[in-house]
């Protein structure tokens, strides 16, 4: 196991940054924390109450490094990868090695940002980022950032990621990244376990019960697939796109947000019980 790791944001690619800002920070009120530019891709960072993170990723200089792009040109707008911090990287690196993964892309030049990624391939269909990074990067945000739509930012509970084996799911997110679980239910045909992680934020894995369903068709081969964020937020039937669903809980369907779906409930409810399968 890795030691003391942090999830510490989940990151979606668009095509232009203006196309997430009225979702993330105007619907859901995410505060401006940071942007930049790169060979490949341009960042931008919203942070929401309980400190998690989205960061949102655009194409900028791909003649230098084209991987985004090929990303967006392959599967369009969605989920792109979740970064955990990590105390020591080269530590992170051996105790991957030594549970049978493969670290890529691994840049260890840079002593303020230090990175290194676990390929979908090996981790359950999702690009994992270990990073171990020196203090905080905060920039002026851009003139064209939305008003929220409510003073109170919203929450980002968890990333729901479906797998097709439970197994191998706990063996990477608990087993390497140090999960511990919070919670476990059951519904129709699929059932769940709640990770979390120090300093809030936690990620639900989300597996088919029965060969079929509806989540076991929409994994298809893969052996896993992002399938959606969780929110707490105020009135979440006001957010643009929201459909209701049992309880007091709303959904925003992937085709409506960009390639991501999302899940919202209002402050002080029970909790993502009755989330959407796709």
């Amino acid at each position: 196991m890795i030691p003391d790791p942090l999830l510490d944001h989940v990151a979606v690619a668009v095509e232009h940054h203006a196309d997430a800002w009225p979702r993330y920070a105007g619907d859901l009120a995410g505060r401006w924390l940071s942007g930049g530019m790169g060979p490949g891709f341009a960042p931008a960072q919203l942070e929401y109450a309980n400190g998690k993170k989205l960061e949102i990723l655009r194409p900028h200089r791909t003649e230098d490094n084209d991987f985004l792009r090929r990303f967006l040109d392959r599967n369009g707008p969605g989920p792109h990868h979740l970064t955990f911090k990590v105390g020591d990287i080269e530590e992170a690196l051996a105790e991957a090695a030594g549970a049978g993964y493969s670290p890529i892309n691994v840049d260890l030049a840079d002593p303020t940002w230090r990175e290194a990624f676990l390929h979908p391939r090996d981790a359950t269909g999702v690009l994992i980022q270990l990073a171990q990074s020196e203090g905080q990067w905060r920039t002026p945000a851009p003139a064209d950032l939305p008003a929220p739509r409510t003073a109170a930012p919203a929450d980002l509970v968890h990333v729901a990621h479906a797998v097709a084996s439970m197994d191998e799911g706990l063996r990477l997110f608990s087993g390497l990244l140090g999960g511990r679980e919070e919670a476990r239910g059951t519904a129709d045909h699929h059932r769940w376990i709640d990770l979390g992680w120090p300093a809030a934020g936690r990620v639900r894995l989300v597996a088919p019960s029965s060969e079929g369903s509806q989540l076991w068709s929409w994994l298809g081969a893969r052996a896993g697939r992002l399938l959606h964020l969780g929110f707490v937020c105020e009135d979440p039937g006001e957010v643009s796109g929201a459909r209701a669903l049992t309880g007091s809980a709303w959904s925003v369907a992937a085709a409506g947000n960009l390639g991501t779906g999302l899940v919202l409930v209002p402050g002080g409810s029970v909790g993502f019980d009755d989330g959407p399968l796709p």
